[in-house]
């Protein structure tokens, strides 16, 4: 069963802050279980997120809440080993709501897809896993923003430990 990959040993970063006001806007509020609180990128062209893990990690599912209005429209999930140059795993193509939105693998996601949407209102797409990885880097390539600001109120990302 897949669980979070992220913990007090996982290095973030991010493209932008909006400001740079770390204190409101900053990185830290996509991982604090605060419904409140949320990462601000500035304005901009492809703004992302960058997750470096303490040891490999299969990565199978990646949990996103926006902010309707500030959402990613075209998304690239990306991984790599430690000191190597990142490979697509997947592209994907989130809905501009406020809703917490999943990424399943393909075979969970055909099995199970449709009775979760009818549960939790969450708008899913699939990653293709099996590689390991040690850094995952997720791009918003563009934002529903006129200004290309991104906000993400929560971020996950799940799969399992190697």
């Amino acid at each position: 069963m897949a669980v979070s990959l992220i913990c007090s040993e996982t290095v973030s970063r991010v493209s932008s802050v909006l400001n740079r006001d770390v204190k409101q806007f900053g990185k830290k509020h996509m991982f604090d279980s605060n419904e409140e609180t949320c990462w601000n990128s500035d304005q901009g062209a492809t703004q992302w997120v960058l997750l470096e893990f303490p040891q490999e990690v299969r990565v199978s599912e990646v949990r996103v809440q926006f902010q309707g209005g500030f959402t990613g429209n075209t998304c690239r999930i990306e991984g790599c080993q430690k000191d190597e140059a990142f490979t697509k795993l997947a592209d994907f193509y989130p809905e501009d709501k406020n809703s917490l939105q999943i990424s399943f693998e393909i075979g969970l996601y055909q099995a199970v897809c449709s009775s979760v949407l009818s549960l939790t209102h969450t708008h899913s797409f699939p990653i293709h896993g099996g590689a390991l990885v040690r850094r995952v880097k997720i791009a918003f390539e563009n934002s529903t923003d006129f200004f290309g600001r991104v906000i993400v109120y929560t971020l996950d990302v799940l799969g399992d430990k190697v």
